[in-house]
């Protein structure tokens, strides 16, 4: 009797454990729609987020181009108002307050002169420096500026677009061989005082001149 009670619960139980594994088999295929339709919109989702960031993007390169074009402008009419601020310094009379150039010896000294220095706003300008002493000055390492202690040139400047330079074109002047030359110099406003040197490091000259 115990024996075919063992064998009836045992059927039973067995019984049980197929059908439960019937159910999880024919209940098994329908959780992966469920998660095919969890990634499929997943998916949907990650493709909108990468949609917008695209579009995101796409302003954003849009913005800083028109950024760009709109400060380009700027930047150009901030140059031209600084370059025309520096020539309308430059224009009117000079008077030399200072000459540096190099003696006999070699060293630099401070020459004994005087000077007259015109810039006009067309573009022209002259200058003139006398040597108190005739034999003196005028001499920057191999270029001769002045005759008979005595320096006189004449001609156009211009402005260089980035400032702090400018190129004196020497149409007359006291020592021939000057003329027709263009002679790059270099500047410094500081205050009433106009210093100008030139682009030549052999040529160790530079002069301060002082606004009428």
């Amino acid at each position: 009797m115990l024996i075919f009670a063992s064998l009836v619960v045992a059927g039973f139980s067995r019984g049980k454990f197929v059908q439960e594994r019937r159910l999880e088999s024919t209940a098994q295929p329908e959780r992966y729609p469920e998660r095919i339709k969890r990634l499929t919109g997943r998916f949907v989702a990650m493709t909108q987020e990468f949609k917008m960031n695209r579009a995101a993007l796409r302003a954003i390169a849009i913005l800083l181009t028109a950024v760009t074009i709109t400060a380009l402008p700027v930047a150009n009419c901030s140059l031209r108002a600084e370059n025309q601020r520096t020539e309308d310094r430059f224009v009117g009379a000079w008077r030399l307050v200072w000459l540096e150039e190099p003696g006999a010896d070699g060293d630099v000294h401070r020459a004994d002169c005087t000077g007259l220095l015109i810039y006009t706003r067309d573009g022209h300008m002259s200058v003139q420096v006398m040597y108190r002493n005739l034999e003196a000055g005028g001499q920057a390492g191999q270029v001769q500026y002045a005759q008979g202690g005595y320096e006189a040139s004449f001609g156009t400047y211009q402005i260089s677009k980035d400032g702090g330079t400018f190129t004196f074109h020497v149409e007359g002047a006291m020592v021939r061989s000057l003329i027709g030359k263009n002679l790059p110099r270099a500047f410094e406003l500081s205050g009433n005082q106009l210093i100008v040197r030139s682009t030549n490091p052999a040529e160790r000259w530079r002069v301060a001149w002082e606004h009428y």
